[in-house]
């Protein structure tokens, strides 16, 4: 029987900032991205000081662990991969939360980006959460408007709403 060798897709470890791709990784075709996105950052032995965003596939709390044993922090999306954390996240009083708004025009659109932060709440079960965050996406094209409601969650303490928006649009 032949071995096979196909690959899936992948995960690559990149700086923002400066564009560089540090750390790359092809996922064997009878496994999935999660234990190769671990595997891709454990062999960094230390990301002090990083903040690591991540694909929503990987919102695990054993990648966050993961993340955390490196020094690093983390910025997750929470949407369906996570129903419970999701519907626990979506029934918080985000009304009484002070909201940040940013507005971009470009590609026949405009979008206003909107982002309301917390602190974790003591009873989230996520390693490392310090604080949650709502982002609104609202996004008229052709006068049609269009709006997605996703939840952060990091273990940075000190990022204010503006800066997680940034982390958050600068993954994509």
């Amino acid at each position: 029987m032949a071995q096979d060798t196909r690959q899936s897709s992948g995960g690559a470890v990149l700086a923002h900032g400066i564009g560089a791709v540090l750390g790359q990784v092809a996922v064997d075709a009878k496994s999935n991205e999660i234990p190769a996105v671990r595997d891709l950052l454990k062999a960094f032995t230390s990301l002090a000081g990083a903040v690591i965003t991540i694909d929503t596939l990987h919102t695990q709390a054993g990648t966050a662990r993961v993340i955390l044993a490196r020094r690093a922090d983390y910025v997750m999306t929470v949407k369906a991969n996570m129903p419970t954390l999701y519907r626990q996240l979506k029934k918080l009083p985000w009304a009484a939360v002070p909201a940040t708004s940013a507005v971009s025009t470009g590609h026949g659109r405009r979008a206003r980006r909107t982002i309301k932060a917390a602190l974790a709440p003591a009873w989230i079960q996520f390693a490392g959460a310090a604080q949650v965050a709502q982002v609104r996406r609202t996004v008229t094209r052709k006068g049609k408007k269009t709006v997605e409601v996703a939840y952060l969650i990091t273990s940075d303490r000190d990022a204010g709403p503006a800066t997680l928006a940034a982390w958050n649009r600068g993954h994509w």
